[in-house]
């Protein structure tokens, strides 16, 4: 099988692998995944990386670790690189601080990024990274209409399609009902951390999902997130007009989106 040339320490994959190759980082609050992903395929090319998110999650102490992890994973030189950000992200400049650092406001990512790599970077929200690799590679592939993918995990993330295209940074996990934040409320956190039993939970779920159906009327629901792996247990439970789908690429999601993003744009 041919190679391509890499330095020690760099992954190597089939030379007619290059073109479609691309590394996805995925920011959390509390930790950061990264692989490389052959976006053609929708599949991760070695092992997905983990390490925690720095504490402050500072500018400088983020891209010193989207660093960390490109040289973890190995990645050739002049791979493309994409960043899902937990934030609102606008044109590569971060807008808001919910789930990050407040020095994060009015940064430039995409700029801090490739200075740090030494190549261009793409940013987006991470929900919205998720969504793309559901919408091209997962459960939303070849959906018409409405597609609503909603993240559970800390919070609540939310990506919206028409057509296959999206609307970027929704962030309608932050629809208030009676006053309260769902984003909280209503998250997979919620559920632990104020040890709701699933009905309790699902019942917030349902309030939630509900009122995001009244005002956007989607076609498809795609729950992901962490909490996707215990679909089961609340899926079936759910009483909504349209139907409602696990997301099939769980906890990548995040990884492969950024990946395509960065081989779209970049």
């Amino acid at each position: 099988m041919t190679t391509m040339s890499v330095d020690q320490g760099m992954v190597q994959v089939p030379e007619q692998m290059a073109s479609t190759l691309a590394l996805g980082i995925d920011i959390g609050g509390t930790g950061i995944k990264g692989a490389l992903v052959d976006v053609a395929a929708g599949a991760l090319v070695g092992e997905r990386r983990y390490i925690p998110t720095p504490q402050p999650p500072t500018p400088a102490a983020i891209a010193e670790a989207v660093r960390e992890m490109r040289d973890l994973v190995g990645a050739p030189h002049g791979t493309p690189v994409g960043v899902a950000f937990p934030a609102i992200v606008r044109h590569g400049v971060v807008r808001n601080a919910t789930n990050i650092d407040a020095s994060w406001i009015g940064t430039n990512a995409a700029e801090l990024f490739s200075e740090a790599l030494g190549c261009p970077v793409a940013v987006l929200n991470d929900a919205d990274a998720a969504g793309l690799a559901e919408m091209a590679l997962g459960a939303g592939r070849d959906a018409a209409g409405v597609t609503l993918v909603v993240t559970l995990g800390t919070g609540i993330g939310s990506a919206l399609f028409l057509d296959g295209r999206l609307l970027p940074n929704t962030e309608f996990g932050h629809l208030s009902i009676n006053g309260i934040d769902c984003c909280p409320w209503a998250s997979a956190a919620a559920r632990v951390r104020e040890g709701l039993s699933w009905a309790q939970w699902i019942s917030r779920l349902q309030d939630y999902l509900g009122f995001a159906e009244f005002l956007m009327w989607p076609d498809l629901i795609i729950i992901g997130g962490g909490i996707s792996h215990d679909a089961e247990q609340f899926l079936p439970l759910l009483q909504l007009d349209a139907p409602v789908v696990r997301a099939v690429l769980e906890n990548d999601a995040g990884v492969i989106g950024a990946a395509c993003e960065a081989l779209e744009v970049v």
